[in-house]
């Protein structure tokens, strides 16, 4: 599950063969050198130099996410990442996407609960091209009825889409719901439509001054560049845009610990239901996050691991099954999920489920598995290093979260220092029933059963 919700992907076939030599390029794993500093303003840059193939990737990381939004006016961020395709003081309506499919380039952006991320992928030569659009897009966004009018269609369209309309698509809004009762994590980024009609463009321009500035944005360069060139380029399209000079919201709640587990029934358009299991984490980076994040690999990490071979190859109880952490910078969750095996009863898949969790919880995964899981955090480590966007994209993460863009090359030293004995004690510390919500998915077909009618809600 992805809370990135991915639009305006203008795509041409020679850039993706381009984009396809450099992830090869990159596919070896080795020591990622990279330049950053602050302009006077307060932008954050970080630039990577890779001169193997003439492609560079562009990139803004604005720290701003669904959990920075009002609460009567949730759905902002993400509205933002459709809405700043509309055009500037210097690009007119509908001419964002030209320019770079003129160019030979792509972009695209995504929304989380925690930040904001646009990018463009172009030809090494039009990177000015690339610098000037983000330059606009920070200092000559036009926020107006116009774009305000259209793009609240687009959010409706996406909504109708992705959520009402794909099979197990409210999952997160109603995982989150559940889970967080005071954070603002309670709601997804995807927000609430009625708070977007009810608000006026006067706040969604406030909303634009507040977060769309420098101090808050992190500019991440990687590819086909010469430093101190770019770094020039980079003065000449940022350095004048002036500070926001406003203190930047951030929230400050605390979701309290959970003491009881939460279960509930949600019937959506589905066809087979579906158990979902959302245990409350730590934050990402803290110690125990690197421990969760491997246990995740053991327990579902491929068709080898073990709930795929239990759950689906020999009990024949899942048509597929998953469990990994959903990651955020406040504590966040684990998410258990499973679709039921056609004749199985929903009750039946998680006892099963929990049945994997507990064995982990009781004894040593042995030697031959825990190397096994170590080489796929290794693998996997490598692969998020293997194109220029993703470079750029993870400096940017590393700097904004952690404050320190150079995990980037030594991340892998935490997870390599994961022992049998931590993944055993974090399965036994956070995969308890009293720090969870259960929600089983039903068929809406099934709503007007007498047995499915009563809810359980335990607090």
């Amino acid at each position: 599950m992805s809370t990135k919700i991915n639009m305006h992907k203008k795509q041409s076939l020679t850039l993706w063969l381009l984009l396809a030599a450099v992830a090869v390029g990159y596919s070896q794993a080795r020591k990622i050198e990279f330049t950053e500093y602050d302009l006077p303003n307060g932008l954050h840059v970080i630039l990577h130099k890779d001169n193997t193939i003439p492609i560079v990737a562009v990139s803004v990381l604005y720290h701003v996410g669904s959990k920075n939004e009002d609460p009567s006016r949730t759905g902002f961020a993400h509205f933002f990442e459709h809405l700043l395709f509309e055009g500037s003081e210097n690009i007119q309506r509908g001419e964002f996407d030209k320019y770079l499919q003129n160019a030979g380039a792509t972009n695209n952006a995504n929304t989380s609960n925690d930040r904001t991320f646009y990018y463009e992928v172009l030809p090494s030569n039009q990177l000015e091209l690339g610098l000037w659009m983000e330059s606009e897009r920070m200092l000559h966004a036009k926020i107006e009825k116009i774009g305000v009018e259209t793009q609240r269609e687009v959010v409706k369209e996406e909504k109708r889409e992705r959520m009402d309309n794909q099979p197990y698509g409210s999952i997160l809004t109603e995982v989150l719901k559940h889970a967080y009762t005071v954070h603002p994590y309670q709601w997804a980024p995807i927000g609430s439509l009625d708070h977007l009609n009810a608000a006026s463009l006067e706040e969604f321009i406030e909303f634009y001054k507040t977060f769309y500035v420098p101090e808050n944005a992190t500019l991440s360069i990687a590819g086909d560049i010469d430093i101190e060139q770019t770094k020039a380029s980079v003065a000449k399209y940022f350095k004048d845009i002036p500070k926001g000079g406003k203190k930047i919201p951030r929230p400050t709640v605390v979701e309290p610990q959970q003491k009881a587990e939460v279960r509930d029934v949600v019937f959506d358009n589905i066809q087979l239901p579906a158990v979902i299991e959302a245990y409350h984490i730590p934050a990402q980076g803290t110690p125990d996050a690197y421990e969760l994040d491997m246990l995740s690999t053991v327990l579902s990490g491929g068709q080898s691991s073990r709930m795929y071979k239990a759950l689906v190859d020999e009990q024949k109880k899942a048509l597929t099954v998953q469990a990994f952490p959903f990651s955020l910078e406040d504590p966040g969750l684990y998410l258990v999920f499973g679709i039921v095996n056609i004749g199985v009863e929903p009750d039946d898949l998680e006892k099963a489920m929990d049945a994997e969790i507990a064995k982990v919880q009781n004894e040593l995964i042995s030697e031959k598995e825990f190397q096994k899981i170590r080489n796929q955090m290794e693998t996997q480590f490598v692969s998020q290093n293997s194109s220029a966007v993703g470079i750029a994209e993870q400096l940017a993460n590393y700097h904004v979260y952690y404050k320190d863009a150079n995990l980037i090359n030594t991340e892998i030293d935490r997870y390599m220092k994961v022992t049998r004995e931590d993944l055993q004690r974090v399965a036994k510390k956070y995969l308890t029933k009293e720090n969870r919500v259960v929600l089983h998915y039903m068929p809406k077909s099934a709503q007007s059963k007498p047995e499915n009618t009563q809810i359980k809600k335990d607090n």
